[in-house]
């Protein structure tokens, strides 16, 4: 049997019935044999990123929580909606609050990205910025294949946001099982 591998998932939409956190739903049932998941710890209470703060107090409670739960993970799939042809603001705000830690979480973490939005390009804006912020982070991003749910009211069910769309839950299925030997490869270094 394979190693189990613990992968957290962090949706950057805050809201709960969001297509994004649908398809973080989804990924369990989609995943290979020995994959878990846990979503990470809430950071919409984390207060914007401000050194006063940091000088003062350290780093919030919220912070370290959420940085803990990256520290204990063999990988993250970071599921998000673009806003504004960017990265959400409260996500944002999280990874500049972890940028700052000493022993920075993300570091040589392996991560894979996921988006699902309304419109035809499926969130690929945002995931190009995110790319960007996870380089200097120095994570180990995973390439392909890249999922990107456009179009995502055709292909999750109106009332239940069940992933009902078939070559998307087969591409999620495809990622999923990359990911995990991706991450593997990472682990054996």
């Amino acid at each position: 049997m394979a190693e189990k591998l613990k992968v957290l998932t962090i949706c950057g939409s805050l809201r709960k019935q969001s297509y994004n956190h649908a398809l973080v739903r989804t990924l369990p049932a989609l995943a290979p044999e020995g994959m878990t998941f846990t979503e990470s710890p809430p950071f919409d209470a984390m207060p914007f990123y401000n050194q006063d703060i940091q000088d003062a107090s350290g780093f919030p409670e919220s912070v370290v929580k959420f940085a803990d739960a990256v520290r204990a993970a063999d990988g993250v799939i970071i599921v998000t909606p673009e806003y504004n042809w960017t990265i959400p603001g409260a996500l944002k705000n999280a990874f500049d609050w972890v940028s700052r830690m000493k022993d920075q979480p993300f570091k040589e973490k392996p991560v894979a990205l996921q988006s699902a939005s309304g419109g035809p390009l499926g969130g690929s804006r945002m995931q190009y910025h995110m790319r960007q912020s996870l380089t200097y982070l120095n994570v180990f991003l995973f390439g392909t294949p890249e999922i990107f749910v456009s179009f995502a009211q055709n292909k999750f069910d109106k009332d239940t946001l069940e992933l009902t769309d078939q070559p998307t839950r087969d591409i999620v299925k495809t990622q999923l099982a990359a990911f995990g030997g991706f991450i593997r490869r990472v682990k054996a270094q």
